[in-house]
């Protein structure tokens, strides 16, 4: 006999968030080993992403790759470091601002990113549809002003 949990009963959209979160855990998890089989670690892949996708008129400098990445400085210049030993990215000076490094792809990064990219949209093609289902739940609840 299945005993129900008073606790999620309890707390309003307890279950939909836990379901949420399950499943990005379940495509980190993926993205991890997906990353891991190319030979880099998923804060590397996550990095090439960030690098590749920088807006047209921006630089992917230090500071843009550790907003986006949600590092702090000091943090993002060692991802690169280890990303530059493991011949994925490449730095250049900044010609407008000789102070600033910029962060480019080489093609050996080019190529590992384009691999991981579709093994990651593959995920999502048949995975995908669980994330945004829960996410669609959690959206159509009302916020506490909309009551």
């Amino acid at each position: 006999m299945r005993q129900e949990n008073t606790e999620s009963n309890s707390i309003p959209h307890l279950v939909e968030l836990a379901e949420f979160r399950y499943q990005l855990r379940a495509f980190l998890s993926f993205s991890e080993a997906a990353s891991e089989t190319c030979g880099i670690a998923a804060q590397q892949y996550q990095l090439m992403q960030v690098i590749a996708a920088t807006p047209e008129g921006r630089s992917a400098t230090i500071s843009y790759l550790a907003e986006r990445m949600i590092l702090r400085h000091n943090s993002a210049v060692e991802l690169v470091d280890r990303a530059e030993r493991a011949g994925m990215v490449r730095r250049r000076n900044d010609e407008q601002d000789l102070r600033r490094s910029l962060v480019e792809l080489t093609p050996s990064g080019r190529e590992i990113l384009q691999r991981l990219v579709a093994q990651h949209l593959e995920y999502l093609g048949t995975h995908g549809e669980g994330i945004t289902r829960t996410l669609r739940i959690l959206q159509s609840v009302p916020q506490d002003g909309e009551r």
